[in-house]
């Protein structure tokens, strides 16, 4: 199978079992997803969600292409993340919404990206996700005759790992983990994706620091702030 071939199969597969993890937790644990569901309209926030992804994901994956002078359009996982996040955000502020809305998609998006990196990891150089070169044992020769770090690995082992300790967590403590796991989820994303863009050939823009630095730091800043507005919000209830 031909790499563009493997990473449409491995796309897809994310897709399929970020879906199916989805409705299995919405029936396995319909009281920690009860609130993300009660949302006014929220085939709309869905909607709204999707397209705020779709845009954050071109819009930050294109940028970097540009700094890079690389011709075309891109696409990112952190960009539709954060692009989900403003859109959200906006529309929670707007109903007046309050509280964690992003639970239900904590555990799809950790097996999509844990998932779909494997697919970014096949398609090789064209993908433009892999690493900066490396003499370490475990570096890959993605058809240039130069060991890199399979980053796009790195981050896929991550995700899978904080996904069976989300699913742990949520077997035990179905309440904390509705309330703060979205924003656990933001800042354990956020805080490994900033490290793995070190070992990543992107032109940086802040002294040793490349677009999804940023982007990332922007993310996990987010997280802690939203993170310490639900414990305070405890603290008092």
């Amino acid at each position: 199978m031909s790499p563009a071939l493997l990473h449409g199969f491995f796309e897809a597969l994310a897709w399929v079992l970020a879906i199916a993890v989805g409705f299995h937790i919405r029936r396995r644990y319909p009281a920690a997803t009860a609130f993300a569901l009660s949302t006014p309209r929220f085939p709309l926030y869905l909607a709204l969600l999707w397209l705020g992804a779709i845009a954050g994901a071109y819009a930050l994956g294109t940028a970097n292409l540009a700094l890079g002078h690389a011709a075309g359009e891109g696409r990112s996982i952190l960009g539709a993340i954060l692009g989900g996040i403003l859109v959200a955000e906006i529309y929670k502020q707007v109903l007046g919404i309050k509280g964690s809305t992003g639970f239900i998609f904590v555990l799809p998006l950790a097996v999509a990206i844990a998932v779909g990196r494997i697919g970014c990891f096949s398609a090789g150089l064209a993908d433009y996700t892999y690493g900066t070169p490396t003499s370490l044992p475990w570096g890959v020769d993605f058809g240039d005759g130069i060991p890199r770090h399979p980053v796009q690995l790195y981050e896929s082992l991550t995700m899978a790992v904080f996904a069976v300790g989300f699913f742990l967590w949520l077997r035990r403590r179905q309440a904390s983990a509705a309330a703060y796991g979205f924003y656990v989820f933001a800042a354990v994303y956020g805080a490994q994706r900033f490290l793995w863009e070190f070992v990543k050939p992107y032109p940086t823009v802040l002294g040793p620091f490349n677009l999804f630095h940023l982007a990332c730091l922007a993310l996990v800043v987010y997280a802690c702030l939203m993170l310490r507005r639900v414990a305070t919000a405890h603290a008092f209830a």
